[in-house]
């Protein structure tokens, strides 16, 4: 072992795994020769990292044997990603995040009305991992029968609950909590006849089961917003008064230029003991449904208002006539609204996690974000210097885990590389991964992501999908 690499070794505090004998039981899976990077234990160092059984089981500076090889010289090898705010459904769409090294993902923010559907529909079928919230605004609209897709269009976003309709939401979220929901999602931007008490109410339930709180904060969003900053108050006050963690969705489009007065708001608020935490995505466009209360207050914009809207399915700008037209209509609308300054002010700031909000990939409509955030933060920030490598596979592995590791012990074992942890790792080149996808060709897989593993079994093997793979299993808090 080399003084370099030994030095960084007992800096971190680590004891590796060093095996000497040529007679031992080969691994699995050995990943050779690369730059392993571990952010929980601050290792930077060229290993060998020897899988068996899904788990790793050693991190060597000496070679290794295992039946499956993989020569990582010259290539970063790290915990995989951990997405905590996507709406697909489709599994095909998981071929791009795994493309984009996401080996978890989880439906946090909306959230679903049924928990156990939701798991059931995705037995055996998804090349990742995943899980779900059980959502306030799906319950929200169950029970006040809204005929939205994804998100509120009718009652549940404009009617006042009635004590009823309140007892009957508090029953379906306890009854996902119940279920093993890994959080309660709140899609408050979209609620706005929601009250504070109704809110509330729902913030207990999460706190009185360890649960924490996702949330798109109320008036915030790349459509507009009077004040930014009193939706991330009122989310830090139902956190400080439920004792429910709270972590705020895309600061990136929520904030805007107001941005950095609400991460200075977080780091004040966490310093006083509220547990908020927060996430960006790396563009500068945001993406909605056209039809949802958003849009309400834009009937009489000027044509340059329209002009940022970009209609997902044709990749036209909006007119005010194409506008309301479309608003009928129903569908997937790209907001052009942010600044590279506002995006990057998140992207670098210490309290920020990498999320992509992405929702399924079709050729042709949709948004990049779906797969390509974390090779853009990669490819752009990384290389370029705005950022350190190791932060950032901080803000894309460990912090998301320790996000949700206490209602859910699994990912005590993900977000790592250690011996015990799941053996879901990456492989990529650090001076070619980049994204690809674009606003008007968003279904273009990144590049540079060279394997991903998911227990130890490949979902990406020199730099292509392995067709069929489906090792990935649900993340899920213990029933009740």
């Amino acid at each position: 072992m080399t003084s370099r690499v030994l030095g960084r070794l007992l800096l971190a505090g680590v004891l590796l795994a060093i095996v000497v004998s040529a007679s031992a039981e080969p691994f699995d899976l050995v990943i050779a020769n690369g730059r392993v990077m571990d952010p929980e234990s601050g290792v930077d160092a060229i290993l060998d990292i020897g899988v068996r059984d899904g788990r790793i089981e050693a991190l060597s500076a000496q070679p290794l044997m295992g039946a499956q090889r993989v020569d990582a010289t010259g290539l970063v090898v790290a915990p995989g990603f951990i997405n905590l705010h996507w709406h697909g459904v489709d599994p095909h769409s998981d071929t791009y995040q795994a493309m984009d090294g996401i080996t978890a993902s989880f439906e946090l923010e909306v959230g679903v009305a049924d928990v156990d559907r939701w798991y059931d529909e995705r037995t055996g079928r998804m090349p990742i991992h995943y899980g779900v919230a059980v959502g306030h605004a799906p319950v929200r609209m169950r029970v006040m029968h809204d005929p939205g897709e994804l998100l509120p269009s009718g009652d549940a976003a404009r009617k006042p609950a009635t004590p009823e309709d309140l007892e009957q939401i508090a029953a379906g979220v306890a009854r996902g909590l119940e279920r093993g929901a890994v959080g309660v999602g709140f899609a408050l931007a979209y609620t706005p006849a929601a009250s504070h008490w109704e809110v509330l109410q729902m913030f207990r339930l999460a706190a009185a089961q360890g649960a924490a709180a996702f949330v798109h904060i109320r008036g915030a969003s790349s459509a507009g917003s009077a004040d930014r900053e009193q939706g991330l108050l009122e989310a830090i006050a139902l956190s400080a008064v439920s004792g429910a963690g709270v972590h705020v969705a895309h600061i990136n489009s929520s904030g805007q230029a107001s941005a950095p007065r609400m991460l200075d708001m977080i780091r004040d608020a966490r310093a006083h003991g509220v547990d908020v935490t927060t996430e960006c995505y790396p563009y500068t466009a945001g993406a909605t449904r056209i039809e949802s209360f958003l849009f309400d207050s834009w009937l009489d914009k000027s044509e340059e208002e329209y002009h940022k809207l970009q209609w997902a399915a044709t990749g036209e700008r909006l007119t005010r006539a194409s506008f309301l037209a479309y608003r009928k209509q129903g569908g997937l609308v790209l907001i052009h609204a942010n600044t590279e300054e506002n995006v990057r002010a998140a992207v670098v700031d210490p309290l920020t996690m990498f999320a992509s909000d992405g929702f399924d990939v079709k050729p042709g409509s949709g948004h990049p974000r779906s797969a390509g955030t974390n090779s853009r933060v990669l490819g752009r920030y990384v290389r370029e210097g705005a950022l350190p490598l190791m932060q950032a596979l901080r803000k894309m592995t460990l912090m998301p885990a320790q996000r949700i590791e206490g209602r859910v012990p699994q990912m005590r074992n993900k977000g790592r590389l250690r011996v015990g942890a799941d053996a879901d790792i990456v492989v990529f080149d650090p001076d070619r991964i980049v994204d690809r996808a674009t606003y008007e060709e968003p279904a273009l897989y990144s590049e540079g992501m060279r394997y991903v593993f998911i227990l130890g079994t490949p979902v990406v093997r020199e730099g292509q999908i392995v067709g069929g793979a489906s090792p990935g299993r649900p993340v899920r808090a213990p029933l009740r």
